[in-house]
């Protein structure tokens, strides 16, 4: 059994351009495009413990800010539940990670994200 431990240099490197791509959204008052940036950072880093549970915590803040209950307590228990499964790579794919959809629902990639994870994929 391989242990995700460390997300590849050149995926973290997506990973973190989403994450740039959130804060410029937020700023700019475009909280359903960074709502888009933290779901993307979420299906990168699902893999990867540390990055998994990071993109959790910024949808638990997003949710906060937005006063939405709903997706903070769903953020919780993903925050709870989630780094385990990152860390033997028990993770459903393309979830977006919202509260919205159900934590074990497998998802269908966006093309440019497949491409990108593809790229990356252990051997």
């Amino acid at each position: 059994m391989k242990f995700n431990t460390k997300i590849p240099k050149g995926l973290k490197e997506h990973y973190e351009n989403e994450l740039r791509f959130y804060r410029l959204s937020l700023l700019k008052g475009n909280l359903s495009q960074a709502w888009n940036h933290l779901e993307r950072s979420h299906i990168i880093g699902q893999s990867y413990p540390f990055e998994h549970t990071y993109s959790h915590w910024l949808m638990l803040k997003f949710g906060f800010r937005q006063k939405n209950m709903i997706e903070v307590l769903g953020q919780v228990v993903r925050l709870l539940m989630g780094g385990w499964k990152s860390f033997i790579d028990h993770v459903p794919t393309g979830n977006t990670g919202g509260s919205n959809v159900p934590p074990l629902k497998k998802m269908v990639l966006p093309h440019d994200l497949s491409v990108i994870l593809n790229q990356y994929k252990p051997t």
